[in-house]
Formats: C-alpha cells, structure tokens, sequence
C-alpha cells in the first residue's frame, strides 16, 4: 500500500508535516478520549449512576459541533500552525483540569470543554491538502487521520495500565493529567517545527468568514438544511439532561440553553444570508461553481462512519465488561480495539480511493459498516469472546476506511473552502455522535447496533443516487484577481 513517490520515512518537506500533524491529531485523540478506559474507575470512585455516566458520555462530543465549525472557519483565515497549537495548548491545561476534578459536576464541566479538543482534527485535513498534490491526497490524509485517531485506541490500552503503575485511588488522575502535559508541551514543537504551505506557494482564504461560501440558489437551500441538525444536536444534549429525562439540568437552565441555541441559529444563518445572498442576485461565474451536494454526503458518510466510531468506542470498554464479565483492564483493551484498526483502515480507505475512485470506494465502506454493525447486534453473552472480538475488527477496519475516503474526497471540494468543508464534515461525525448516544441511552446495546448498520444502508443508498467524482480540475482565484486552474484528479 505505497507510492513510489511517498517517503513515508523521511522527515524533510512534506514528510515532516505529515508526521508531525498526525503526531497532533495522535495527542488530541488521546486527551479526548482518556476518561473511556477509565470509566470503570470514575464510575466506582464518585459512585456515579448510569444516568451520570450516560452524561459524561454525551458532553465529552457536545461543544465539539460547533467548536469543528468555528476551528475550519479559523484555520482557513490564520493558517494551521497557530490554530493547532491553541488547540493542544488549551485542552491540556483543561485535562488538568479534568484529572483534579473532585465531583460530578466537576467532572462534567471540563469533560464538556475538553469536546474543544476534538476540533483540532480539522486543522490537519487543510494542513496535509496543501502539502502534498491530489494524486498523495488520500493517503495522506488517511495516514493523517488513521494514525492520529489511534490515540483513542492507545489510551485503551495504555491509560488503564499506567493508572495500576502509579497506583492508589489517584492513579487515574496522574494518568489522565499527564496526556494533558504532553498536550502543551507538544503545542509549543507543533508552532516550532510547523509550516501552513511550502516554500513560496499561495494560501488562499475564503472570501468571506463566518460561513460557508455556496454558488447556486439551489446549494444555498441545501447548506440552510444542513446546517439545522448541527443545532437540533445541541438541542437534543439540553433535553437530554433536563428535568425530563437524566434531570442534570434544572428547568430554567434548560430554558436558558434552549434560547442560547436558538440566538445561534439565528445568528448562523444571518451569516449564511451575508455571505451568499448575492447568488439570489446575480448567477456566481461557472469557474468558480462547486456542487454542495458533495459537501453534504461528505457531512452524512462521515455521521455514519466516524460518528458511529464516537459512540461505539465511548460505550465499548462497558459493553465488554457487562456482557463477557471480564476484568475492567481487559475491557478497556479490548474496547480499544475498535479504534485499532486506524492505523491502517484510514490510510487503506484513502489509498483505494486515490486508485479506484472516491464514489466506489465510499459505496464499498457503507456496505461494510452496515454489515458489521448488523452482525454486532446479534453478539450475547454466549458467544466466545474471540469471535466478538474478531466481528468488531471487522467492523471497526470499514468504519475507518469510510473516514479515510471521505477525507480523500473533502480537500477536492473548493481549496479555499476545505477547512469549512472539513470542519462541517467533522461535526457531522460528532452530531452522529450525540445522536448515536441518545439512541443507546433509549434502547439495548443489541437495538442500537442494529440503528447503526440501518442508518449506513440509508446513507449508502443516497451516495449511490447523489455522489459525483470530482471533476479533474478546479479554480481558485489569487490575491491579484487572476484565476488559476488547480488539478485535483
């Protein structure tokens, strides 16, 4: 699975800044998910009920929906190399934060800031797609996001073990703080080592921020439409917790949210109206045009593959541990094992696509998704635990490839887009994350596997009818006003 052409092992050029954005996106996955394995642990020390746990769950993917959105507008105006060291640097101290937590609500309020965290993702997706040509893309990017996303898996296996080293009732929390060192002190060798473009080449910015730029009357509708679920999710956290259900939230607070997500959807799409109210107006020029509907089944594949991912690696260490009544160590080992296959289902979903097409290789891992979330729904407590483990790798290898294909497909979109276009991607996966969870607090972990594969047989059927492969060139306008033709294929 190489390319002539690709040095994976020289840390010069573009080598270098693929290695070290994965390296960044490895740590922001491993502070991210580091309560996972450790569940267990937290769920015996502050004595939390189901409902409490349920929360943490829910609130460690809930801020990063917007916060994906606001980081692809920021790394599309300032430029990777900032925008990835604030990322790291502020969700360590937050861990820190996390790691000395003495109650509940403690233990919630960072866990909801650390979603912050998981929006670094975005930064790296346009960090790659200006190094590195379309022919690499893919790979590339699947190394990138495959890589980086196993810090989920390695805090699966790692963390449980180095809380037993440090011992005592705070060996978790000496675990968990010291992700959030390593964190800040690899924010400061990121902006060191890190540069936004090669030598001499132009970064181009959107026209306008705040939203994305869209190029038909028709797109214009489209965008409104998606973004509504990334606000329904929100809304859908905030019911969640109220006084109607896990009764985290008291009745005004719950009001008081309500509003604030109403004031942001409004607000967004008051935006959405400044920036693209002129295709009303006046028909955008054919050169600069680019079909959005690409930009939403981007959005709906990355819900059903990475999304999925959220949920399932958030519930596995558990599901493990009350199906097959195995040691909390083991659980969290083998709840890491859906994470695992990263390494090489990324860069394997990448890699096809930049052979055999973005279409065809999508199609592909929907049709493994369902499959495997189908077959995982059938799993009790009398099957050998080999043969579980074995169905989730499975499973897990075409979930990852579905990201990777998906993220070979997103930097091809607009090039001055593709931070927006991935950070809405991106926060399609966490929107499939909150809802994903909230069907597994509503029904058994059997049901909600089967919700799963079902919702990728919907989403597989909709690529086959909509999705088009990216046309063999595009166009980008340069600071001067002259337009330049840019090969994608």
């Amino acid at each position: 699975m190489s390319d002539p052409s690709f040095r994976l092992l020289s840390f010069q050029g573009k080598t270098r800044i693929l290695h070290l954005s994965w390296m960044a996106f490895f740590i922001s996955f491993l502070v991210w998910f580091n309560h996972a394995p450790l569940m267990a642990t937290l769920r015996e020390q502050f004595s939390l009920s189901d409902a409490e746990v349920n929360t943490l769950l829910l609130l460690n993917v809930a801020l990063t929906i917007p916060a994906r959105i606001l980081i692809g507008m920021l790394v599309d105006t300032l430029g990777p190399r900032r925008v990835y060291a604030l990322v790291l640097a502020v969700s360590g101290v937050i861990c820190l934060g996390f790691a000395m937590a003495t109650s509940f609500q403690q233990l919630a309020i960072s866990r909801f800031l650390l979603g912050f965290v998981g929006a670094g993702f975005v930064v790296g997706i346009r960090l790659i797609s200006e190094w590195y040509p379309a022919r690499e893309l893919g790979l590339a990017e699947g190394i990138y996001g495959g890589w980086g996303n196993f810090g989920a898996a390695f805090a699966g296996l790692s963390l449980p073990a180095l809380a037993l080293a440090f011992g005592g009732d705070a060996g978790w929390r000496y675990a968990i703080a010291c992700t959030g060192v390593i964190a800040i002190l690899y924010a400061g060798v990121f902006y060191l080592l890190a540069r936004d473009t090669p030598k001499g080449s132009t970064y181009f910015k959107p026209k306008k921020g705040g939203a994305m730029e869209v190029t038909s009357r028709g797109d214009f509708v489209l965008y409104g439409l998606m973004n509504l679920p990334l606000f329904i999710a929100l809304a859908l956290i905030v019911w969640k917790l109220g006084p109607a259900n896990l009764a985290m939230l008291d009745a005004t607070t719950s009001y008081l949210l309500y509003a604030l997500v109403t004031i942001m959807m409004a607000g967004q799409f008051l935006r959405i109206w400044q920036v693209n109210g002129h295709v009303f107006r006046q028909p955008v020029p054919a050169f600069d045009r680019y079909p959005f509907k690409q930009v939403a089944l981007l959005n709906l594949t990355y819900m059903a593959s990475f999304g999925s991912e959220l949920a399932v690696v958030s519930m596995l260490p558990l599901y493990f541990l009350d199906t097959f009544d195995i040691s909390p160590v083991l659980a969290g080992l083998l709840g890491g094992s859906f994470a695992l296959m990263n390494l090489v289902g990324r860069p394997g979903g990448g890699y096809v696509a930049d052979r055999w097409g973005r279409k065809l290789t999508t199609l592909v891992t929907l049709a493994g998704i369902a499959v495997g979330y189908l077959l995982m729904g059938q799993i009790t407590s009398d099957w050998p635990l080999v043969l579980a483990v074995a169905l989730v790798l499975f499973c897990s290898v075409f979930v990852q490839a579905g990201c990777g294909a998906v993220y070979a497909s997103v930097p091809l979109v607009k090039r001055r887009l593709t931070g927006q276009v991935a950070g809405m991607a991106g926060a399609y996966g966490n929107v499939g994350g909150v809802v994903f969870l909230l069907v597994l607090s509503l029904v058994s972990p059997a049901l909600f596997f089967v919700v799963l594969g079902g919702f990728a047989l919907v989403i597989l059927a909709l690529v086959g009818l909509f999705m088009d492969e990216p046309d063999p060139q595009t166009s980008e306008v340069l600071p001067d006003g002259t337009v330049r033709m840019i090969e994608v294929s």
